[in-house]
């Protein structure tokens, strides 16, 4: 037998002795990779939908009718630092909009159509930065002439605060598991090697290495994490491909589309870091073990 096929056969030998413990070791790399893999998608998903919305979303200040000096305005707020570009919608091209965008709705078109006057002209303001949505949209609330003041900056910036608060959440507890995955893994490798002392101890009576009595072991520890982090990776993927087929036809608002680019390497990041944490785990084990130590 090659010493490569020893090293597998050991820690697959080891692993069918404890299986039970193996699998609570795997379970718990799972569930902490499997959150972490969650995370990246959903931060990036969040990432790229809060750009988007911020590039396409507008500032809607409806004028009054009585308004004359409209010009004026619109170039007044076009000189605001915090403003990219001011816009103004006619009437007849909000009444046109207001079509196009309630296409499906028979009875708003209908009441349209009996009375197109009662869709105001507006000024489409697009600010510079997120941060800006509020101070615009209170600005114009106290401007003559403005009826109403509609932002859906208030929106990103709520979908921002989010993602950044469930990404230290989940980092949190994914840190958290992580090390209690670390733990298992070494427990499970420090069981591994009482089991097998009286075998080691002739191991080492007839010559062998420290290095050729550990590396199936801690072989043993990587295959556990891997084990984990492949199951957390099919299952991150097969989640995000379901939820990407409920979610992504019923809705326009939110784009689920990840990069093939984007998942295969957060997929392989995420394996490397199950075999890390397999490889600390037992590494861990076998340091402190004294059947080994010495």
């Amino acid at each position: 037998m090659s010493r490569l096929q020893y090293v597998f056969s050991e820690a697959l030998r080891n692993m069918g002795r404890n299986a039970l413990v193996v699998l609570g070791a795997v379970l718990a790399v799972f569930i902490s990779l499997f959150l972490v893999f969650g995370t990246l998608m959903f931060g990036q998903i969040a990432s790229e939908n809060a750009a988007q919305w911020s590039d396409d979303v507008r500032v809607e200040a409806f004028l009054s009718d009585e308004l004359r000096n409209i010009d004026q305005l619109q170039n007044e707020i076009a000189q605001w630092s915090d403003v990219d570009e001011v816009i103004y919608i006619s009437k007849p091209e909000a009444v046109e909009n207001a079509k196009e965008i309630f296409a499906d709705n028979q009875a708003v078109l209908d009441l349209i159509a009996e009375d197109p006057a009662f869709i105001p002209a507006s000024l489409r303001i697009r600010p510079s930065d997120l941060q800006a949505y509020d101070g615009i949209a209170t600005r114009l609330e106290a401007t003559p002439g403005v009826l109403e003041v509609i932002s859906a900056g208030a929106a990103v910036n709520q979908l921002i605060a989010l993602r950044d608060g469930l990404q230290v959440f989940s980092w949190a507890l994914a840190i958290a598991l992580g090390a209690a995955a670390i733990a298992l893994i070494a427990n499970t490798i420090h069981m591994a090697v009482y089991a097998r002392r009286e075998e080691i101890e002739i191991m080492k009576l007839v010559g062998a290495s420290n290095w050729y009595v550990r590396v199936p072991f801690l072989l043993e520890g990587m295959l556990e994490g891997l084990i984990g982090a492949l199951v957390a990776v099919a299952v991150g993927l097969g989640a995000y491909r379901l939820g990407f087929d409920q979610i992504q036809g019923s809705s326009r608002l939110i784009d689920l589309t990840l990069s093939a680019d984007f998942l295969l390497q957060r997929s392989i990041l995420i394996v490397l870091f199950g075999v890390v944490v397999g490889a600390v785990g037992s590494a861990i084990s076998l340091t402190v073990h004294r059947y080994i130590r010495t």
